[in-house]
């Protein structure tokens, strides 16, 4: 099995195409074809996890976090950034990290955290924008069942609890083809006018390619016309953070206790209690402050995350509890997220890398300690 074909699959669970326009994600180190020996998973990468995937002979670090944020100009070996990189190729282990795609997926870092903290019934807190795309094609009558069911095929269509979704119109198309062509219908030379159907098909922004491989395989038309465009529909199943509700109510006290015991938080830092129940819980892995106003919005009880700043704790606003547990403690599950998609997908692996080649970390990559 080869880099690419692992990173493809790491693609369903959190397409690329859904990460931040800051983030850096994908392969960032190493070659996509090279063959697996095995795969260690983890929140960062840092040189003593490099150590161990060594140790462990791993040649592929599927890591949360992107070790590559930003440019780099150099690779001296004066930052652990740089000592990374360097003993990553010098030891031939490819990185990829998904970070902000996995932030974003429906199944993702937020939905983990739902399930620590038994919150029935989630869903995105902010969904995301211009994710949704629109095709619009013309098609013979006699070829539109074809196409439309290809396209279906592959998932164009589907919008919420439904799929198979499409707007057709029946109309007339006119084309002349010139000398170097060579018409499915009419003759090179001649205007030829044709009884079509303008089909309409929405899907994800990721499938784009497959959905355009799709028409053209299946569109009989030598040359085929059609439009894409963006729509500003929200995606309610991609975005950042989530919310639901606790099974039961519980106090302010009850809730911190219940978050500290199930997320390992060692200090939370918290709003004014509002002597009120926790029922609603917003959640959102790592540094989510930007996220409160729509917390308060939504109508959760309390608002749990990180990162969180002196004059942040002002939005409460003795409208919710803000409870911040750190960035580590948010994002910890994530390698049991990742292992546990990994093991379920790659189940026909070659004898040379069978599932317990699949590993997670040992090391705890916070770099915060508690006094």
């Amino acid at each position: 099995m080869k880099s690419h074909e692992v990173t493809a699959i790491l693609n369903q669970l959190s397409p690329l195409a859904y990460a931040e326009d800051f983030d850096n994600t994908g392969l960032l180190v190493g070659n996509p074809e090279s063959e697996l020996r095995g795969i260690l998973v983890t929140l960062d990468t840092l040189e003593n996890v490099v150590d161990e995937a060594i140790a462990k002979n791993c040649n592929l670090i599927v890591s949360f976090h992107p070790i590559i944020f930003s440019g780099l100009k150099q690779i001296t070996g004066k930052n652990y950034v740089e000592r990374v990189v360097l003993k990553a190729i010098k030891n031939d282990i490819a990185i990829y990290s998904n970070h902000t795609a996995l932030d974003n997926s429906r199944y993702g870092v937020n939905a983990k955290i739902c399930e620590k903290l038994e919150i029935q019934n989630p869903h995105i807190l902010l969904p995301k924008k211009h994710t949704i795309k629109k095709l619009i094609t013309f098609v013979p009558v006699n070829a539109i069942d074809t196409v439309r069911n290809a396209l279906f095929a592959k998932g164009a269509g589907s919008i919420g609890n439904y799929d198979s979704c499409s707007f057709n119109i029946e109309g007339e198309g006119s084309f002349r083809g010139n000398e170097a062509s060579n018409p499915t219908l009419g003759e090179r030379g001649t205007l030829h006018f044709e009884k079509e159907i303008q089909l309409g098909v929405t899907f994800p922004k990721h499938m784009e390619k497959t959905i355009l491989k799709a028409l053209f395989d299946s569109h009989p038309y030598e040359e085929v016309a059609y439009e894409i465009t963006t729509l500003d529909n929200v995606n309610q199943h991609i975005g950042m953070g989530m919310i639901g509700e606790l099974e039961s109510e519980m106090t302010e006290s009850e809730f911190l206790n219940h978050l500290k015991v199930r997320m390992h938080a060692h200090g939370i830092r918290h709003s004014e209690f509002l002597d009120k129940n926790i029922k609603k819980v917003a959640v959102l892995g790592g540094s989510g402050s930007f996220a409160i106003d729509a917390a308060k919005a939504a109508g959760a009880d309390v608002f749990v995350s990180a990162d969180f700043k002196y004059h942040d704790f002002f939005k409460a606003e003795k409208a919710i509890l803000l409870a911040d547990i750190g960035h580590y403690e948010s994002e910890q599950f994530t390698k049991e997220l990742l292992y546990s998609f990994l093991t379920k997908k790659i189940t026909n692996f070659a004898p040379a890398l069978s599932e317990d080649k699949i590993m997670i970390s040992d090391i705890n990559t916070n770099p915060v300690s508690y006094y």
